[in-house]
């Protein structure tokens, strides 16, 4: 699809009226590719970027300034001095150390870095912790997309050390990418034409896809607007109508308990469902908050494994032999009821099956599986703590609105004077 660009400078907040209630249906004819860490995905993503011939669209929540952050500068400003059009969409407190030298370089090159929620640091520490831009979208002349949990960051390659990163991302070329370019453009503040006038609003989908062919992709967001729950009731969906098999793996996992249930009863009824958590977090609440629900599970025959050679930074799913899912979204109140985010769901068979073989070598070689515990007044206090402490998290939005700076927007960066 041949796309021409207007684009509309804004400071308005990501998902106000012109970005609301998007609903992307699902597109067939789609080529996905599994990009397993940094190894993989940076190659591709760099050589896509230097191949750019009019427009980069990228949004992230970390950029920091080290060997993939300044590659990426690079690719970036010398895309923007030959004429392509260069939109930067970074999360002010996931990109809030980056200097005023590193901003300025791509400012003065032609690079449209937008800030999302930039707040500068009260006595030292940033206050701005709430309703992130957490997702990590790359759009290439509307012929090429990424998605998934991979920032561009050191952290996500292997040589980085025992704390290196285990995350997914997808290559997308096909029709879809049109529904990406799409809501990255809106997303910014931008507006999109086509050949045959504005772009019609997608039609609401329905959330199964029915037809058997491969290649089915379709683009689901979560945003403080319209779309709070669509990922987290695409999970539901699709666990409720699991046959078989069903494998989530999760860096931070406490769901609300319509998804508990689900996985619970996908169990029971049967489906040999796998969790896949972790086991040496980067964040040592979220192991904490994950194990207090493992009896409320483990009893009902779900298999729970904890990923110990690294943090676990992935946001995969799949059920049965062709339902993926890849994005940027938790199964944590942080991402399922504040974060801005994004997932695309995949009917493909031959992807599903090459994401399986990839999550359970992981669970072979690299996890500990948990015992099967019985201990019902432990399991009642867990469940208990667990209930009380997620239904807090899950007011949040509320919470945060009393906050100063309570509105997150995307500030243009065009001479930096100071440190965001």
């Amino acid at each position: 699809m041949n796309i021409a660009v207007e684009h509309i400078a804004t400071d308005q907040p990501p998902d106000d009226a012109k970005a609301r209630d998007l609903d992307y249906g699902w597109q067939s004819g789609n080529q996905i590719e599994l990009l397993e860490n940094g190894e993989a995905y940076f190659p591709k993503v760099f050589e896509a970027m230097r191949a750019a011939q009019r427009e980069i669209l990228l949004e992230t929540f970390i950029l920091f300034e080290d060997k993939v952050g300044f590659e990426l500068k690079d690719i970036l400003i010398e895309a923007a001095q030959r004429g392509v059009t260069v939109v930067a969409s970074l999360d002010g407190f996931g990109c809030g150390e980056l200097s005023v030298s590193f901003l300025r370089e791509l400012a003065e090159a032609g690079v449209a870095v937008q800030m999302f929620d930039p707040a500068s640091k009260t006595l030292g520490i940033r206050t701005n912790w709430f309703r992130r831009l957490h997702r990590k979208i790359v759009v290439v002349d509307a012929a090429v997309a990424f998605i998934g949990g991979i920032n561009f960051s050191a952290d996500h390659l292997g040589d980085f050390g025992p704390e290196a990163k285990q995350d997914y991302a997808v290559q997308i070329v096909g029709p879809a990418v049109a529904d990406l370019h799409h809501f990255a453009l809106a997303q910014s503040g931008r507006q999109v034409r086509t050949r045959r006038g504005w772009r019609r609003r997608p039609q609401r989908p329905a959330p199964w896809a029915t037809s058997e062919e491969d290649g089915l992709v379709r683009l689901i967001y979560r945003d403080n607007v319209q779309h709070r729950d669509d990922i987290e009731e695409a999970y539901i969906h699709a666990l409720s109508k699991a046959r078989t098999r069903a494998v989530i793996a999760n860096a931070y996992f406490f769901p609300g308990y319509r998804l508990l249930r689900e996985i619970r009863n996908a169990a029971r009824r049967g489906v040999h469902v796998q969790l896949i958590m972790q086991g040496q977090p980067d964040v040592l609440l979220a192991k904490l908050a994950a194990r207090m629900l493992y009896d409320y599970l483990l009893k009902d025959g779900v298999v729970i494994h904890e990923y110990c050679q690294r943090p676990l930074h992935g946001k995969v799913a799949l059920v049965d032999d062709d339902w993926s899912t890849v994005g940027s979204s938790n199964l944590d109140p942080l991402s399922l009821a504040l974060n801005l985010e994004a997932n695309v769901l995949i009917r493909d068979r031959a992807f599903n099956q090459q994401l399986y073989e990839s999550l359970e070598a992981l669970a072979r070689n690299h996890c500990q599986t948990m015992p099967e515990k019985r201990k019902p007044r432990l399991w009642l206090w867990r469940l208990t703590v667990g209930f009380l402490v997620f239904h807090v998290m899950r007011h949040f939005p509320v919470l945060t609105g009393w906050l100063p700076a309570h509105k997150p927007r995307l500030k243009p960066i065009e001479s930096p004077a100071h440190d965001v």
